[in-house]
């Protein structure tokens, strides 16, 4: 079947089973089902090779992306899954562009999206890590360039699909960590947030604070905590330990538990407490492996950013449904279980 025979069938033009095939413009949800309906039935499914030369251009996906050594290389990580998808997708036509940006800089975000802004884009990937940026910048695209979502969600925005963990699960999940790593002591749990203007971390901070009212745990948050200097760690560390005596263990919202670890390693010498992270970045991996970590929840990285350039193509260039959603599960890992260290390996998913 072809496009002109499914919009003759629909009872609509070529241009709006297009639009539908693409994830372009906007279709009445009514005309869209009908649509979706007959390819569905169809079987219908567009020749990738044969539509690339019919343009005058291959089609080009653009991942935007924070600096691949940030936020202690969760980004590097993600990075290896997207140069995987995209020499996956190359002999089929699809360029894929890389553009990094500094995500503590709103002028390196918005340096990012003047290059992007210059280029002929079909797809756009990208982690909303930065809200108030990023919802600008895709209430700007919206209609024009279909967008999907890795690592974390941004609500009401209209991507194709968001692919990435349930936060608040994984709060809660961390919650019944610290209970569990308790053993039966009573004593207070520090939740820590980095940064607190990402959605899915404060999700993660309120999936905690909701297992802990469940079961007469007590909790505080220190938010706005600086993780990205050891000096600082270490001052935060301090001040906990003086202003709560009963401390008990930390949450760390971010992937930068391991400063953590080795600040409180050198402030507490044998008097370990608990310490829950995200994220199996080298250094949690490192120090989970040593001990000085508990527990680390993972949230295969790679894999997410993999999935998101081969939904694109799946939604792009073959006119496929996807889901809203994919959901990443939440992988733990104990010093029981992390695999062995090695310090040349960069990701584990």
């Amino acid at each position: 079947m072809t496009v002109k025979e499914i919009a003759k069938l629909a009872g609509v033009s070529i241009g709006t089973v297009d639009r539908v095939l693409h994830g372009r413009g906007r279709v009445s949800p009514e005309t869209k089902a009908r649509i979706e309906e007959i390819i569905k039935k169809s079987g219908f499914t567009p020749n990738p090779i044969a539509r690339g030369l019919k343009r005058s251009r291959p089609f080009a996906f653009v991942a935007l992306l924070p600096q691949r050594d940030q936020d202690s290389g969760y980004w590097g990580q993600g990075y290896g899954g997207l140069q995987s998808a995209s020499e996956e997708l190359s002999p089929l036509g699809i360029k894929t562009i890389f553009i990094e940006y500094d995500r503590y800089n709103p002028a390196s975000f918005h340096d990012a999206v003047y290059q992007f802004n210059k280029l002929h884009c079909d797809g756009l990937l990208l982690p909303p890590i930065m809200p108030e940026e990023s919802r600008v910048f895709v209430e700007s695209i919206q209609g024009k360039i279909p967008y999907i979502y890795y690592d974390a969600d941004l609500p009401g925005t209209e991507p194709l699909c968001v692919i990435g963990q349930d936060a608040f699960r994984g709060g809660m999940l961390a919650g019944r960590l610290a209970q569990l790593l308790a053993c039966g002591k009573r004593g207070a749990f520090g939740i820590l947030v980095a940064h607190q203007e990402d959605y899915h971390i404060l999700r993660r901070r309120d999936g905690f604070y909701e297992y802990a009212h469940q079961h007469g745990l007590k909790v505080f948050q220190q938010q706005g905590v600086d993780l990205e200097h050891p000096e600082a760690a270490s001052t935060l560390i301090k001040n906990l330990l003086d202003t709560h005596e009963d401390l008990l263990g930390v949450f760390v919202t971010s992937a930068s538990a391991h400063r953590i670890a080795e600040a409180a390693r050198e402030i507490r010498k044998n008097n370990h407490f608990i310490i829950i992270g995200y994220d199996l970045v080298p250094e949690n991996h490192r120090l989970l492996q040593e001990g000085a970590l508990d527990a680390i929840i993972s949230q295969r990285p790679e894999t997410q950013a993999r999935r998101g350039l081969l939904q694109l193509y799946r939604a792009i260039v073959l006119g496929k449904s996807i889901p809203k959603r994919e959901e990443i599960p939440l992988d733990l890992y104990l010093p029981e279980n992390v695999p062995p260290y090695h310090r040349e390996a960069t990701t584990h998913r």
